[in-house]
């Protein structure tokens, strides 16, 4: 079982200054929530680095490479015909289907990897419980950190001390 404290913040400063002071007093589980991009907020939280441009490539490699495959399986092995002469492995006529299978792979992959680097679908989060949390979708700058329920207090009276407007506090319930 888990606790969250929140501490909503004016700017995006703030914000990325409240996030390296929490993992320098030692809270690692860290996550910031907001409608806009904050710059800088990446760095703060040290998120490592993002997998999806290797999740695109794979997937685009996957898809242009069965693309020619099923096309030079189809024209110059399984069914040969040949029209007006034409070799039956003709390369330049497979650019087309190659580069769409690519594109269409490779977007299916990068949808398919954010559903799972995110966890989705997770229908409730325990900071949803908070009412004023509603703010971080639509101007509200919030930084959680996930404790252990000892260590609440602390990370809360941190949160204050780093210039939070508000703090809250959420403990997970065990399911039954």
């Amino acid at each position: 079982m888990a606790s969250y404290v929140l501490g909503e913040f004016a700017d995006d400063a703030a914000i990325c200054a409240a996030a390296r002071g929490l993992r320098e007093a030692g809270f690692g589980e860290l996550d910031a929530h907001s409608p806009v991009p904050i710059h800088g907020i990446d760095e703060a939280l040290a998120l490592p680095r993002s997998p999806v441009p290797l999740i695109a490539l794979v997937g685009a490699l996957l898809g242009g490479s069965g693309g020619y495959l099923m096309m030079w399986w189809m024209n110059a092995v399984d069914y040969v015909i040949n029209v007006g002469g034409r070799p039956a492995h003709a390369a330049p006529a497979f650019v087309p289907i190659t580069f769409e299978t690519t594109v269409l792979t490779a977007a299916v992959f990068i949808v398919g990897g954010l559903f799972a680097l995110a966890g989705f679908p997770r229908l409730h989060h325990p900071v949803f419980e908070v009412e004023a949390f509603r703010t971080a979708s639509v101007d509200g700058l919030w930084l959680s950190a996930e404790v252990e329920p000892g260590r609440a207090e602390v990370a809360a009276q941190e949160l204050r001390r780093l210039g939070a407007r508000q703090v809250s506090r959420v403990d997970e319930e065990e399911e039954p």
